[in-house]
């Protein structure tokens, strides 16, 4: 068996709409009927061609088999997978197995806002005795970087670089929801109001509504097509048990990650010193410290030096986030996990805005989950298939 098993599978067009914090006008039904049309334009594509989905939405809670039903009732493969690299992998694995040729992945959020609701913890019956003694989706993570600094001795200051690099990047990016809001600081990030101690205001991600999807097929009609091509060239996922309903032991979660990433690294033949953009998962500013030492790019307790004087800037060795994450560009729903797909194939392929494309971008990293949630996602890119 070859060691890159997706090497039949490449990405040939993505699509994301406006992400703000309250799309006006907007709800997840009209965002998903902009997406698939503008995928379909894209890719020159009609929706006969399109034999597989993976489509949903949060707020309507649209179910992949809704969305069948809404798209005409075609015979098609239709996945279940949770949205984001998780879902790009069974896409890929139907393709390889002949379930499908060219699979379509969408998913929205709108319409959560209202002038009389407020934000509530992502409480659900699986954790109802951790949440009600204030145990919420920062403290989850904080509880991993108060652990990490008290072991290495990391500085908060190397969070805040973080934060002010990748909401930096946000302010570039046109469809960001924090675009045009002025460049971060460092001091900035550190004199915002704390949230849970390491965590100051703008070490956390936002809330967004948006929406966003990409198209994937045999690497074998991605090159008849009139598109740009990008290749999936390693995969792996880690699940430690569900999310926020076990404490985030420091011992077990830290590491979360660095098997997936192994298996990825060996299935795409790449060492970590080969990736020229690290689409990194941002919940909060630590969780790209703790990838870094996780994936290989540098030692435990290396993190916070590794990071610094510039090295993950768009112009630095390594690159992160470089549309602005979920500190800046967007985090709606479960779509912020499929965007590091999308801007991992926008980078490759020569597609995002002039200040945020990385000169001579080959290959990229995009990563789902966490320390805290108890689980990591992690695929590999080339703009050329690796097939041995």
């Amino acid at each position: 068996m070859a060691n890159n098993p997706f090497q039949d599978v490449a990405i040939v067009a993505t699509y994301n709409t406006q992400q703000a914090r309250r799309l006006e006008g907007q709800d997840d039904l009209s965002l998903l009927s902009e997406v698939i049309q503008s995928l379909l334009e894209q890719s020159q594509l009609n929706a006969e061609d399109i034999d597989g989905i993976n489509i949903s939405s949060a707020v309507w809670d649209l179910k992949p088999r809704e969305a069948l039903s809404m798209l005409g009732g075609q015979d098609r493969w239709c996945g279940n997978e949770f949205m984001g690299i998780a879902a790009v992998i069974e896409a890929a694995s139907a393709i390889i197995t002949g379930q499908a040729e060219t699979i379509m992945i969408a998913c929205s959020q709108a319409g959560e806002y209202s002038h009389s609701g407020a934000t509530a913890p992502w409480t659900r019956p699986s954790h109802e005795f951790s949440e009600c003694f204030g145990l919420y989706t920062a403290a989850e993570f904080a509880l991993c970087a108060q652990r990490h600094m008290a072991i290495y001795g990391t500085p908060a200051s190397a969070l805040a670089e973080v934060a002010a690099t990748i909401r930096s990047n946000g302010h570039h990016h046109p469809q960001a929801q924090f675009y045009g809001k002025g460049l971060v600081s460092a001091e900035q990030v550190l004199a915002s109001r704390m949230v849970c101690s390491p965590f100051h205001l703008l070490d956390c991600c936002i809330t967004s509504e948006g929406a966003g999807g990409l198209i994937i097929t045999t690497a074998e009609r991605a090159r008849d097509m009139d598109a740009q091509a990008v290749f999936i060239v390693g995969a792996g996922t880690d699940r430690q048990g569900m999310s926020y309903t076990r404490a985030p032991i420091w011992d077990q979660c830290g590491h979360v990650g660095q098997r997936a990433a192994k298996r990825a690294f060996k299935q795409a033949q790449l060492q970590p010193q080969d990736i020229d953009v690290c689409e990194f998962y941002d919940p909060f500013s630590f969780e790209i410290i703790r990838q870094f030492e996780a994936f290989g790019f540098c030692q435990p307790g290396e993190g916070a030096d590794f990071i610094s004087d510039g090295r993950i800037a768009i112009d630095g060795e390594f690159p992160v986030a470089t549309n602005g994450g979920l500190l800046s560009f967007s985090h709606a729903g479960t779509l912020q996990m499929l965007q590091k797909v999308i801007v991992a194939y926008e980078q490759l392929s020569g597609k995002m805005p002039k200040p945020l494309q990385v000169k001579k971008a080959n290959t990229a990293m995009a990563t789902n989950g966490g320390s805290g949630a108890l689980f990591c996602d992690v695929m590999l890119f080339a703009n050329e298939a690796i097939t041995s």
